[in-house]
């Protein structure tokens, strides 16, 4: 429904601005007419890549109109170049462009006030989970938690299922059938979260008669995805990675994401070299050189490199030679530094290993060689972050607050995984927008 509304809005702002350019309706030709459609065509899939058609609940007003914003940046050249070779004759292309940016741009105010201001009661989703075990109780805690348009259904136990972990009130009758309670509790999503999946423990008739009526059956893993936007470690499963869709790393993609990297690095890079400039000399001022901070990192499939920052702590912060995270009010950080870490302007120089190739400005954050062996050890699927190049900014740095333990780093490996697995240039553009939010905000720092 959402999107045939945005196609419909997005047609009628095209049928006005060319009725009013042109004196004679029946002499537009269907060139032009397919030429036009191209358009509400583009920003569909603008908007389908940035997620607006995606049930997110963990997303905050700021993040959906820090997309709106990224829309409309792409939706206005593909309109240029649309409209600058289409046959069609325009009188006043000034009037033309304008109609057709307030037509866009109402389409994308309505996108987010329908995703945070629409009444609770037209947004409410109802959720079943078949399951009564550790994994169903972990997907109603967070469904409570995170999503507050969710009507819990109940649980379903199934027969193979001898531990129950969830309370009494929510488990469903067994005297009925799945399909007789989905349709009767007119169910809209149904998340298979079972503890034991061994023969016979899932109806699957019923769940694909509870599919053909137009419920959602998802797995516990997908749930967890396309709802947080993290592929939870506690759901996951190496089959569920290797045959399940994304982790394409292919030619094109490559080839699209380094070129992206240097453009936008080379225009930072020179927007920034003032301020580089000023963080320089001020660090000087306080402690003397040396000014920058080379320090070795994991890459791109193990490979070694060395990860340029400026200096934001004393030059003898490890001069035991024993690696520790950074912390909170770290004695270590001088004035200047705190200040830096804070506008995240110590990660500037990074963009140098940008341009040359060791480093992207989207992707997992490069961590030491010492906490990749130690977490390698403890976190299951860790390697799973070294198969694309290490960003300046990343999907776990917007989402998750700083990190400063094995337990910090298994959660933001979360976001690192959905990253891997669903990384494309949309989502390299959502995440810039977002840092820049991240940034202002001084959110995440130590």
């Amino acid at each position: 429904m959402k999107i045939f509304f945005d196609l419909g809005l997005v047609v009628a702002t095209l049928v006005v601005a060319i009725l009013y350019q042109v004196a004679d309706p029946a002499s537009v030709s269907s060139l032009v007419i397919t030429t036009s459609l191209l358009l509400p065509a583009g920003i569909l899939v603008i908007n389908a890549s940035l997620g607006f058609y995606q049930r997110v609940q963990s997303r905050t007003l700021g993040q959906t109109g820090g997309r709106a914003v990224l829309s409309l940046c792409l939706s206005l050249p593909l309109a240029y170049g649309i409209f600058r070779f289409s046959p069609l004759q325009l009188q006043d292309g000034k009037i033309f462009l304008m109609t057709l940016v307030a037509g866009v741009a109402l389409m994308l105010v309505n996108r987010v006030y329908v995703t945070h201001a629409t009444p609770k009661a037209m947004m409410r989703q109802r959720v079943l989970i078949f399951g009564t075990g550790t994994r169903a109780k972990l997907v109603g805690r967070t469904l409570k938690k995170s999503d507050p348009n969710v009507d819990l259904v109940g649980y379903y136990a199934s027969p193979n299922e001898a531990v129950t972990e969830v309370s009494a009130w929510g488990l469903l009758s067994p005297d009925k059938s799945l399909t007789d309670i989905v349709m009767d509790e007119q169910v809209d999503e149904i998340v298979v979260a079972l503890s034991e999946r061994r023969g016979g423990s899932m109806p699957l008739r019923e769940l694909l008669d509870c599919k053909l009526q137009g419920v959602r059956v998802v797995d516990i893993a997908t749930h967890f995805e396309k709802t947080l936007g993290q592929i939870r470690l506690d759901s996951v499963s190496a089959g569920w990675l290797i045959f399940g869709e994304g982790f394409e790393q292919g030619f094109l993609r490559a080839m699209v994401k380094r070129l992206f990297d240097i453009v936008c690095a080379t225009l930072l890079i020179l927007l920034t070299f003032p301020i580089m400039l000023v963080t320089a000399v001020l660090i000087v001022l306080e402690s003397g050189a040396p000014i920058l901070y080379l320090q070795e990192r994991v890459g791109l499939n193990g490979r070694l490199f060395n990860v340029i920052k400026f200096r934001s702590m004393r030059t003898d912060a490890e001069k035991d030679g024993k690696p520790r995270w950074a912390t909170a009010a770290d004695d270590r950080v001088t004035r200047v530094g705190r200040i830096i870490r804070k506008l995240r302007i110590d990660e500037l120089p990074q963009l140098f290993s940008v341009l040359s190739g060791d480093m992207s400005l989207v992707g997992p954050r490069p961590e030491r060689p010492y906490f990749v062996d130690k977490l390698t050890q403890e976190i299951p699927y860790f390697a799973v972050r070294q198969s694309v190049k290490p960003g300046v900014t990343g999907w776990a740095q917007v989402r998750y607050q700083y990190g400063a333990s094995v337990e910090d780093s298994a959660e933001k490996l979360q976001y690192d995984l959905y990253y891997v697995k669903n990384h494309s240039l949309f989502l390299d553009l959502v995440v810039l927008f977002e840092t820049v939010s991240v940034v202002l905000l001084g959110k995440g720092a130590q």
